[in-house]
């Protein structure tokens, strides 16, 4: 793959700008996670809460995997500093963690909006769409969009499919 190709899918995968190391990062300034990770992330925020715990057992059952598959993500997001885990116990997230959890959360609550109730998809398909839109879409998108719903619904719903 040249360069170009690597650049335009990096770009595609929603980072927000290219650091001086060359590797994509967050608003946070820090790498951009895989989707997995952010769906982790993004689970342990959902379950805990900015300051809370969640078991191990608890993700699994909240994601459909297996515990094995959390201890793995969970590792990942330890060496990022994301989260903290003392041995066999709960899961926490660090404030950078829980701030990259809200970032990932609101950019699936502005998507599952804009599909539902601006493009008038089906609430099951626009949750579903949203949960693999929100690891594409960067964060300058993210605020455009946000931008035009703050537009259509001051026009009154003109944008809506209905209206």
């Amino acid at each position: 793959m040249s360069e170009t190709e690597k650049e335009g899918s990096k770009r595609r995968a929603g980072a927000s700008r290219l650091s001086n190391s060359g590797e994509w990062r967050d608003m946070l300034g820090i790498p951009r996670l895989s989707a997995t990770n952010e769906d982790y992330l993004e689970a342990v925020f959902c379950l805990g809460g900015e300051g809370g715990s969640v078991r191990s057992v608890d993700l699994a059952n909240h994601l459909s995997v297996s515990k094995a598959s959390v201890n793995t993500a969970i590792k990942a997001l330890k060496q990022a500093a994301l989260v903290e885990q003392a041995p066999y116990g709960d899961i926490q997230l660090t404030a950078t963690g829980a701030l990259y959890a809200a970032q990932v959360l609101e950019r699936h609550q502005v998507l599952h909006h804009f599909l539902k109730d601006i493009l008038g998809v089906d609430d099951q398909v626009a949750e579903a769409e949203a949960c693999l839109m929100e690891h594409a879409v960067s964060s300058e998108t993210l605020q455009r969009l946000i931008e035009h719903i703050g537009w259509c619904q001051a026009q009154r719903g003109r944008c809506d499919v209905d209206g």
